[in-house]
């Protein structure tokens, strides 16, 4: 067990021996804002539109039914305990970290913290974990990441979300109907579509507070 996460959080090994973080939906903690255990499909649907869009930032997160029921199970990264994320972000962010960006404007993440970011041990490959607090119907975009704010989105990620607005948008709203609710569905295709329109990060919200807490 990872003693210091929120949530009840499992190191597991599957049949052919790879090893897998493990969060079944029993061991969330209650939240005001978002529904008692909805976080593992939350996880499930990042990791999907990760891959739709071609970031390949988020480690292979699959439904499993595991010694505590049903959950999410997310394929472990070995850690590169030494890195620290905080010079990757200031005074500016690194353009390596674009890509999270994206994810996290379009998944609505509520909780981009600087231990969200990790690093593989020995490849120095970025990974985002933890991505529980995602695909609310209201916006809650709160990242370490507003240093973005302003920019534009770099044509190659641009690219990205034009090819997945041809060939998959209608599949993955319908998915996070069927897995979440209409409401978040069509919170999705709205930012998707505003993004379309204006490729700009959004500037940090004013009405309420733009970063995570802690913020590690």
């Amino acid at each position: 067990r990872m003693t210091l996460a929120t949530n009840t959080t499992l190191l597991g090994r599957a049949g052919d021996g790879s090893q897998w973080i493990y969060k079944p939906a029993t061991g969330e903690r209650e939240l005001w804002d978002f529904p008692h255990g909805s976080l593992a499909i939350r996880e499930v649907l990042t990791y999907e539109l990760s891959e739709s869009l071609g970031l390949g930032i988020v480690p292979e997160t699959r439904f499993t039914s595991g010694p505590m029921g049903i959950g999410s199970a997310q394929r472990y990264v070995d850690e590169n305990l030494e890195f620290d994320p905080l010079p990757l972000i200031q005074p500016t962010p690194n353009a390596r970290l674009w890509p999270f960006a994206l994810l996290d404007i379009l998944s609505n993440n509520a909780d981009r913290k600087l231990g969200h970011i990790l690093a593989e041990s020995g490849t120095g490959r970025l990974w985002a974990i933890d991505n529980g607090l995602t695909f609310h119907s209201e916006s809650k975009l709160r990242t370490v990441l507003w240093g973005f704010a302003g920019a534009r989105i770099p044509e190659n990620l641009f690219e990205s979300t034009r090819r997945f607005a041809s060939s998959e948008l209608e599949g993955f709203t319908a998915r996070l109907t069927t897995l979440l609710s209409l409401e978040a569905a069509a919170a999705f295709h709205d930012r998707f579509s505003r993004l379309m329109t204006s490729p700009i990060h959004p500037d940090p919200p004013t009405d309420r507070h733009p970063l995570p807490w802690p913020l590690w």
